[in-house]
């Protein structure tokens, strides 16, 4: 719950969902466990990818969505990286690709045991500016 944004409901389904996080090796596991991947569609060397898969918990992705839109008023990182967003894709593109952002770093939370201010500093740290201004995008 030291994740801005993210309440004693919210943080109690993400626990409850994901169980024990040790049976996922990494974060794209997560996402793909709660269906905020996109679906692909691959035939003659060509990949095309679709809407997500919602193979998982309807409930876990209403409310991660929902909780992007609190923690985009308390976290100014994740405002910019979501507003960025909005301008390229449209809206409820972007709320699932920052539900997905949330998810992996909730995910980190609780792998590493540690709270919202430790893994913001990780973040914030580990992301390098590619050649042309552009920083990578989770």
């Amino acid at each position: 719950m030291t994740q801005p944004g993210v309440g004693k409901i919210t943080a109690l389904a993400f626990v409850v969902t994901i169980g024990d996080v040790g049976r996922f090796e990494t974060s794209g596991q997560v996402a793909s466990y709660l269906g905020l991947i996109p679906r692909e569609h691959s035939s003659g060397g060509k990949q095309k990818l679709g809407a997500i898969t919602k193979q998982g918990n309807r409930f876990m992705r209403q409310l991660l969505v929902e909780a992007v839109q609190t923690t985009c008023r308390y976290d100014e990182g994740f405002r910019r990286e979501y507003q960025a967003r909005c301008h390229h894709k449209p809206r409820g593109v972007a709320k699932v690709a920052a539900a997905r952002k949330l998810a992996v770093r909730l995910y980190w939370m609780l792998r590493q045991n540690v709270g919202y201010p430790e893994i913001a500093l990780v973040e914030s740290s580990s992301r390098v500016p590619l050649a042309g201004g552009k920083r990578p995008m989770d």
